[in-house]
């Protein structure tokens, strides 16, 4: 019987047990937040907030415990392997729980499962990162801008759009005229031709008189 062993085993091994949860805490804090079952997400509640006390120790070291700082350290990447996610609980999400003693996380419960009906939960941090908003002004001003841009490039687009309809009507136009030109020319040269015929008939005739 196992008396006072508090050890969750979820139906794994250790060494399962421990690189599954390694998985988890790493994709914890790098996202802030998962989506788990319950019984997980009530032991990785348990691991995260100890590794965020362990990082908190390092705010109040000075310079000359580098050794410490460094200790602190290699106990967090014992679960977390990934560097960048060691850093950001170190430089930020440390420094986000100075003033609070424990209770850096809280577990929402969601329900069953469809499938298996395993009770599903949601952890998260308490206090999430703050990303400050631009003044309304500067968003103002871009947008005017863009619209700046949008006109610009719509007043760029029409004008070579009329100057293309004006070149196609333009050689229209001419071929109209040559048209209209071409038959008044053909009655002219008919006139022409008429004339000197009867130019040499005339001169035909003189002659003949004279004989």
């Amino acid at each position: 019987m196992r008396h006072r062993n508090s050890v969750k085993q979820l139906g794994r091994t250790h060494a399962h047990r421990r690189a599954m949860f390694g998985n988890m805490v790493t994709s914890f804090f790098r996202h802030e937040r998962i989506e788990t079952t319950k019984q997980k997400g009530k032991e990785l509640k348990r691991i995260s907030e100890k590794l965020i006390t362990r990082a908190k120790r390092n705010i109040d070291l000075s310079s000359k415990d580098e050794g410490k700082k460094l200790h602190n350290k290699r106990v967090v990447m014992r679960f977390i392997k990934d560097r960048d996610v060691v850093k950001k609980l170190f430089d930020d999400i440390a420094f986000r729980f100075k003033e609070r003693n424990g209770g850096y996380t809280r577990l929402y419960l969601l329900g069953k499962r469809p499938g298996d009906a395993a009770e599903m939960s949601i952890v998260e941090l308490v206090e999430k990162k703050v990303e400050k908003k631009k003044p309304e002004e500067s968003e103002k001003q871009v947008k005017k801008e863009r619209k700046s841009k949008k006109e610009s490039a719509a007043e760029a687009k029409i004008e070579p759009k009329k100057e293309a309809v004006k070149e196609k009507k333009e050689p229209k136009k001419e071929a109209v005229k040559e048209k209209k030109k071409s038959p008044k020319g053909k009655e002219e040269s008919k006139k022409g031709a008429k004339g000197k015929e009867k130019a040499d008939s005339q001169k035909t005739k003189a002659k003949n008189k004279e004989k």
